[in-house]
């Protein structure tokens, strides 16, 4: 029953915070609500929550909290906050506490969140979550017991955002990832939160605690899985070859860890620690009798490492063997090697199709192995060995290959001498190389016998590292400040009282808000945001940022045109008429077709007032004049002046020269009474307005005819009519030369010859301008075939315009 009570408690004051936090914008209400929710958090004597009340919180509405602050991570009271209540109360939520449900609410937001400021913010804190040591946390809290919630599912969504952090950062920040995210730098970071999970581990075993290394085990799997078991095992080789050498709790650790690897991820596992290990010592202390009790560890280090694989280096052949050779109860699965190796050596197939670097690689297993036998082991593999030397040698010796034929020779010459047969031993006669040498030094006294490296490390514990770096940085900066008052023994009898004052009068109030530097920040600050200082900046920013990135700006062109065209002007923001014209104007530039195509049709659909559809006829003119200049391109001019330039031929070269002279001869000669004055030709340049001239003009003529409730532009909206008018004839003169000029015109002549009486002389003066757009833009060859019948009726008209216009 009391249980009971507390869960109502806890979730109704929860609930309560919640309301505030999305509906609140009082900044008082806001912190007092997060400084409540830390209350769950806040695991001190002085905390104001009860322990069962603490542990309900984390079990029910921890994540929920979590994921309350990024859906609201837009709020202005967010903004509103200043730094250091920003960093304690909103960082502070998702670094206290549940380290796997801060975790995985952190990469869903990375996931979700455009690139904005807020994804900044949420990056910040999960670099943060890495740098204070959350995964030893994480890590530690599976160990000492599974939580109350978990699941399989949450257990490896867990795992796989663990393992594969970086792909996502990567994914989602691309040229913008932080250092600590990138694989160089997480992978070892990751090694030593384990290496400081296995540690607490060994605490807590010898205070009589138990633990369990399964999720580990899981998570050293999975990141070897997917390639990073490099990075991951160099660290943490060395550190546990330290402390298994003289404490047997470590060793229990390490085997329990490398027993509870999964089946599917074992061999990458085992592959990348043979390769870090410095011995077959420190092998047998980490991994233990494994070989003899997991069948897939077997398959690996007895079969797959040694005859199916030949990219590794002599040195791990020598670890893998030794540590089979080290202790009585891994000596038969030596034998067995030996017997497996020395078939694949004599087989006569596999000498004839097998890659050179794969016999030697065998070859030096067969050595090594050999080589660590006893003599009475030899004597009861004689037959066997025998065997294979004579067959294995008639093989080698037979191929035309020099590099086999000196392969059987090293071979045979070892065999024959370890077995004594007769007391006579082979001898070959053969011109050492580098791979008879190599082989040769593995039968040198003490070949296999490989010396430990002592870890360069040797703290307690692997985070005592990061604990001295910090305290000499301390110490320096300590030493600094005593240096710096050394240096100025008398600062503090200074005086301030002398100093003249600054004057302070024309300084300006600095405002807490930033403009936003990305353009969804920009949007949702316009769409929900009800701070005038916030909108004002979004809105002085909106331009530059739409010109500076096109591509962000076409994924939400239509969005953020349909948001001004409805926006007003409710803060009073000095110039907002023209900053919303320009960013639209930006916006139709960018992203020509949909944007327009928007605009068009919002023209003629209901509820808009005559000011946002004279807007509107506004920002599609001032967009196509824009499109409508000319394309400069800078840098394909000097590179084309540079190739003229540079492949300007030698003047005695040029075909055509001659040509020149002769045509300069006839004029210098040629008597004229009157002199013609050459006009420069004018250069046709492409522009970008004549592949969309039909989205802009087109769709303005659709629904002229139709009247609706709140607009009748053939009725009383005289002022709209006369403005579309002139709309339509600056497209038709902006598309001069283009494909579809002779389209328009026809079209706009056929819309303006109805209105050309027109009672409103606006109108009547707009059907004046569209006209004369038409016959100038429009080819000649078209005016007379498309509007041939019109011609003589719009020359009278033209011939009466004067008292009609007048």
């Amino acid at each position: 029953m009391e249980s009971l009570t507390t869960n109502t408690d806890v979730r109704l004051t929860v609930t309560r915070c919640f309301r505030t936090l999305k509906s609140s914008t009082d900044s008082s209400d806001i912190i007092t609500a997060l400084r409540t929710l830390h209350s769950y958090l806040d695991e001190g004597p002085d905390s104001a929550a009860t322990s069962a009340e603490r542990a309900e919180f984390r079990r029910a509405h921890y994540s929920s909290a979590l994921q309350l602050l990024v859906s609201n991570i837009q709020a202005d009271w967010l903004h509103q906050l200043t730094a250091a209540q920003r960093a304690e109360l909103w960082d502070g939520l998702f670094l206290a506490g549940p380290p796997e449900q801060a975790l995985l609410v952190l990469m869903d937001a990375i996931g979700e969140l455009r690139p904005t400021s807020n994804l900044d913010h949420v990056v910040s804190i999960t670099e943060k979550f890495l740098q204070r040591g959350r995964l030893a946390e994480l890590l530690w809290s599976y160990c000492l017991e599974a939580a109350p919630s978990d699941s399989p599912q949450l257990r490896e969504t867990l795992l796989g955002r663990i393992s594969a952090l970086p792909d996502i950062t990567a994914n989602k920040l691309q040229l913008n990832n932080r250092a600590l995210f990138r694989p160089q730098q997480y992978y070892p970071l990751l090694a030593t939160e384990m290496l400081t999970a296995l540690e607490h581990t060994c605490q807590a075993l010898r205070a009589g605690t138990d633990c369990n290394l399964t999720f580990v085990a899981q998570t050293l799997g999975k990141v070897c899985i997917q390639g990073h078991g490099g990075s991951v095992l160099a660290v943490m080789a060395p550190r546990l070859s330290a402390c298994t050498r003289s404490d047997m709790v470590w060793q229990r650790v390490c085997w329990k860890l490398l027993e509870n690897v999964p089946q599917r991820w074992m061999e990458s596992v085992l592959t990348g620690l043979v390769q870090a290990v410095s011995g077959p010592d420190a092998l047998g202390r980490i991994i233990g009798n494994l070989v003899l009790t997991n069948k897939k560890a077997q398959f690996v280090i007895t079969h797959k490492l040694l005859l199916l694989q030949y990219k590794y280096e002599t040195r791990v052949l020598r670890i893998i063997l030794g540590y089979l050779a080290a202790d009585g109860d891994r000596r038969p699965l030596l034998i067995q090697v030996l017997r497996s190796v020395s078939q694949a050596w004599a087989n006569s197939s596999a000498v004839k199709h097998t890659p050179l670097e794969q016999q030697l690689y065998v070859s030096k297993a067969l050595l090594l192995s050999v080589s660590l036998l006893k003599d009475s082991e030899i004597q009861e593999l004689r037959s066997e060995l025998l065997q294979c030397m004579l067959g294995g040698m008639q093989t080698h010796l037979d191929s035309n290959v020099v590099r086999i034929r000196h392969m059987g020779m090293v071979i045979g010459e070892y065999l024959s001498s370890r077995m004594d047969i007769n007391g006579t031993k082979l001898k070959f006669e053969y011109d050492q190389d580098e791979e008879t040498r190599e082989l040769l030094s593995l039968l040198a006294p003490g070949a296999c016998d490989e010396p430990e490296a002592e870890p360069v490390n040797r703290a307690d514990g692997p985070q005592e590292t990061a604990e001295t770096a910090e305290s000499a940085q301390n110490a320096s900066q300590t030493t600094s400040g005593a240096q710096a008052l050394k240096t100025d023994p008398d600062s503090d009898l200074d005086s301030d009282d002398e100093l003249t004052p600054y004057d302070m009068s024309g300084d300006q109030e600095i405002s807490k808000a930033s403009p936003p530097r990305y353009l969804r920040d920009c949007l949702e600050i316009l769409i929900s945001s009800e701070d005038p200082v916030r909108v004002e900046l979004s809105l002085k920013a909106a331009e530059s940022l739409v010109r500076k990135n096109s591509f962000a700006a076409r994924e939400i062109s239509v969005q953020m045109s349909k948001v001004l065209l409805h926006m007003d002007d409710k803060y009073n923001i000095n110039g907002f008429l023209y900053l919303r014209q320009a960013t639209m104007v930006a916006l139709t530039v960018t992203d020509c077709i949909p944007v327009a195509h928007y605009l068009t049709t919002e023209f003629y659909s209901l509820n808009y007032s005559l000011r946002q559809r004279l807007d509107i006829l506004e920002v599609l003119a001032l967009a196509a004049q824009e499109l409508s200049k000319p394309v400069t391109e800078k840098k394909a001019a000097s590179i084309s002046s540079a190739t003229t330039a540079e492949s300007t031929p030698y003047p005695g070269d040029n075909p055509v020269h001659w040509q020149q002279v002769v045509e300069k001869r006839i004029q210098s000669k040629t008597k004229r009474l009157t002199k013609k004055v050459n006009q420069p030709v004018t250069k046709a340049t492409p522009n970008r307005y004549a592949p969309v001239a039909g989205h802009f003009f087109f769709p303005l003529l659709k629904n002229y005819d139709k009247p609706q409730v709140t607009f009748d532009l053939l009725g009383s909206d005289h002022l709209v009519l006369g403005r579309l008018i002139h709309t339509l004839g600056l497209f038709m003169h902006l598309a001069v030369n283009a494909p579809i000029a002779a389209q328009m015109g026809c079209a706009l002549l056929d819309f303006v010859w109805a209105v050309r009486y027109h009672a409103d002389q606006m109108v009547r003066r707009g059907v004046l301008f569209a006209v004369c757009s038409v016959f100038l833009s429009m080819p000649s060859q078209n005016l007379l075939v498309d509007i041939s019948d019109q011609l003589f009726e719009t020359r009278s008209w033209l011939a009466g315009i004067k008292k009609i216009v007048v």
